[in-house]
């Protein structure tokens, strides 16, 4: 992504912001949130579909271009579709394709993340965390993470 879009290249005119987002669980029930330069908000890493990319194609570039991280081969695990509304974007909802999934690599911030932070599944949390990853996100991880996929080489649930 390159930057936070405005306008029609943000939406189909309906007001929905429509990303694919992951879920990554450090093994020890801490999920990775992402800050984007200029917002006060960590949310998952993810971002915006380029013409012709599925879900996973674009959740592999993205995890490349923010966190320098690339995605284990089929450890991708769809939990579903969530809405809220926009942290970045007034008036508008952003709806999530969310996977959950383990990362090749040990993720830096670069593009426009300015920080990324590892976070309990529940509140209170230490930092700003977006209503989407908040109420919709990060409650997953409490509740699959028997069955869910972990950071490579951190240990947890295989």
């Amino acid at each position: 992504m390159s930057g936070i879009p405005t306008g029609a290249e943000q939406h189909g005119g309906d007001g929905r912001i429509r990303i694919v987002a992951a879920l990554i669980d450090d093994g020890h029930g801490q999920a990775l949130l992402v800050r984007k330069h200029g917002s006060p908000f960590f949310m998952q890493p993810g971002g915006k579909r380029e013409p012709g990319e599925d879900a996973l194609a674009t959740l592999a570039r993205e995890l490349r271009e923010e966190l320098g991280v690339g995605i284990v081969p089929g450890s991708a695990h769809r939990l579903g579709e969530f809405e809220h509304d926009a942290v970045n974007e007034p008036g508008c909802r952003v709806q999530a394709e969310v996977f959950a999934l383990r990362i090749d690599g040990s993720p830096q911030a670069q593009a426009e993340i300015a920080e990324l932070r590892w976070v309990a599944a529940m509140p209170p949390y230490p930092v700003a965390v977006a209503p989407l990853s908040a109420t919709c996100i990060l409650p997953l991880l409490a509740t699959t993470r028997a069955g869910m996929a972990h950071v490579s080489g951190t240990g947890g649930m295989p």
